[in-house]
């Protein structure tokens, strides 16, 4: 049911010309999970305590097109390209549904020549930060975005430590966090 409220309010903002999918960008971020569970891990970053990973897909705009939950010890690298298939038809003006950014802005983490290729071919070009180069890239003024929707989705508290043992109910309110994320933005927008 949250799945279909935000595609709805994703072909909404589309059809308000408040997405734009000429570019995205993609990030995870990794989250506490104090009680176990489906879809946990040991977190590399946390001292080893069980943890989740959220990983999310966002427009030019910081909107969430997709999001989904994994172990914390999930690479980033594994999750890019269910993610961007896990981006649902986006209705909302005449023609074919938009599925697929234009761009796509990612970190370090994303840096691997097979993907690249892989997301060439879904016909996206990927603009992703290199491994041993210097900081400062110049990505970083496109990649904002996806960190202002991780600081907006953990702002839910439910989102910001993980309490379910089941992956299935956290995602669930992860894709109403994404959703009510959305509405506000469409109803800022009038």
């Amino acid at each position: 049911m949250w799945q279909k409220l935000h595609e709805l309010l994703l072909a909404e903002l589309r059809a308000a010309d408040q997405l734009d999918l000429s570019r995205a960008a993609v990030d995870g971020s990794h989250l506490r999970a104090l009680k176990g569970g489906d879809a946990t891990g040991r977190s590399p970053v946390d001292r080893g305590k069980t943890g989740s990973k959220h990983h999310v897909i966002v427009d030019a705009h910081g909107i969430p097109l997709a999001a989904t939950v994994t172990g914390g010890n999930r690479n980033d690298i594994t999750q890019l390209l269910p993610l961007i298939h896990a981006v649902p038809p986006i209705r909302g003006k005449r023609g074919r549904p938009r599925r697929r950014p234009g761009v796509l802005y990612a970190d370090r983490g994303y840096d691997h020549d097979i993907y690249r290729r892989q997301v060439r071919e879904l016909g996206i070009r990927p603009l992703i930060a290199r491994r041993g180069t210097e900081h400062g890239s110049g990505l970083g003024k496109n990649r904002w975005v996806v960190e202002a929707a991780f600081a907006l989705l953990h702002w839910f508290r439910r989102l910001r430590i993980r309490w379910e043992i089941r992956a299935d109910i956290h995602q669930a309110f992860l894709t109403l966090g994404c959703a009510i994320i959305c509405w506000r933005r469409l109803k800022a927008s009038f």
